[in-house]
C-alpha cells in the first residue's frame, strides 16, 4: 500500500470534507492518511470514520495541519481563503501536491500562493468537474466567435449555505468569456444591479447569483442578441463529481514540477 499516494483532507467535518473522505476511502488508487479540523472542534482526537457515523478508518482527526500533512503525498482542500493560504505554505513544506477547491479567494490571496508554488504542485480550480471545465472551454470559444452584439450573462444557483457570490465557477466562466473576447474581466464585469441602473453597457459580462434550498450547483452562460439566444448549461446533482475531480487532480500532480496548474491541465483540455 505504501506506493499508493496518501491523501490528507482539510475541513474534514464539512459536506465536501466528508464527501472527499468517502471518495478517497473507496478508491483503489489512493489512501487516506490525514484529516484536519480547526482547534476546538469536537471531531479532533476522534477516528474520522467514527466521527462520520461509520466504521473506523484508522485516521485520527488532528488540529495540527503539519502533523496531518507529514505522511501525505497530496492535500485536498475545500475550506476558506485564509485557511487555504496557511495550508499552502505547510503543503509546500511537506512537498505535497495541494489541490485547492476553495472559492471566494481574492486576486491578492491567489497571488499569495505563488511562493508555495515554487516548491510544490498546486492545482487550483473554481470547479473540479469534467463537465464544468468543458463548459469553460466552450464558453471561451463561443465568446471568441460572437461580437458585442451578443450580451453575455453568467447565471449561477447554489444551496442556501453558500457564503460567496458569484461562485468560483461563475467567475471562471466569466474569465473564459472575457478571454475569448480579448478583454480583462475586471474591466467589463457587472456584478450588481439594483434600482435605476440605466441601460446595459455594451460589452459587459453580467453575473446573477441565486441561493436556495439544497441546489448543488447550476451554471448557465447566456449569449443574447436581437432575435436569438444561445445558452450553455451545466447542472450538478451530486457533489461527488467535485470530489472525484479533486482526487483525479491529486493523483495527476504526483511527480509534476512545482508550479500552479488548473483542471484544464489535469484533463488535458
Amino acid at each position: 500500500m505504501s506506493h499508493i499516494p496518501g491523501i490528507a483532507i482539510t475541513g474534514a467535518s464539512g459536506r465536501m470534507g466528508q464527501m472527499l473522505i468517502r471518495t478517497v476511502r473507496d478508491s483503489d488508487k489512493a489512501r487516506l492518511v490525514g484529516a484536519v479540523e480547526r482547534k476546538g472542534h469536537d471531531w479532533v482526537g476522534r477516528d474520522v470514520g467514527e466521527a462520520m457515523g461509520g466504521a473506523p478508518l484508522g485516521v485520527i482527526v488532528s488540529d495540527d495541519p503539519l502533523e496531518a500533512f507529514a505522511p501525505a503525498q497530496a492535500i485536498i482542500d475545500f475550506t476558506a481563503p485564509g485557511a487555504t493560504l496557511e495550508f499552502a505554505a505547510l503543503a509546500a513544506q511537506a512537498r505535497a501536491v495541494h489541490v485547492i477547491g476553495t472559492t471566494g479567494m481574492s486576486e491578492e490571496e491567489i497571488a499569495a500562493l505563488e511562493p508555495a508554488a515554487r516548491h510544490a504542485v498546486i492545482v487550483r480550480a473554481g470547479n473540479m468537474s469534467l463537465g464544468v471545465n468543458l463548459l469553460t472551454q466552450l464558453t471561451k470559444k463561443v465568446a471568441a466567435a460572437l461580437d458585442e452584439d451578443f450580451d453575455i450573462e453568467v447565471i449561477e444557483a447554489h444551496h442556501h449555505h453558500k457564503v460567496d457570490a458569484p461562485s468560483g465557477t461563475a467567475l471562471m466562466l466569466g474569465e473564459a468569456a472575457a478571454e475569448g473576447r480579448g478583454v480583462a474581466l475586471a474591466d467589463v464585469s457587472d456584478r450588481g444591479r439594483d434600482g435605476i441602473t440605466g441601460a446595459r453597457k455594451r460589452g459587459d459580462i453580467g453575473f446573477t447569483a441565486i441561493r436556495g434550498g439544497d441546489i448543488v450547483g447550476e451554471h448557465d452562460v447566456l449569449f443574447a442578441a436581437a432575435g436569438e439566444r444561445i445558452t450553455l448549461r451545466h447542472v450538478a446533482t451530486d457533489r461527488a463529481i467535485f470530489a472525484r475531480g479533486a482526487l483525479k487532480a491529486a493523483l495527476w500532480g504526483q511527480g509534476k514540477q512545482p508550479g500552479q496548474y488548473d483542471m484544464v491541465d489535469v484533463l488535458g483540455l
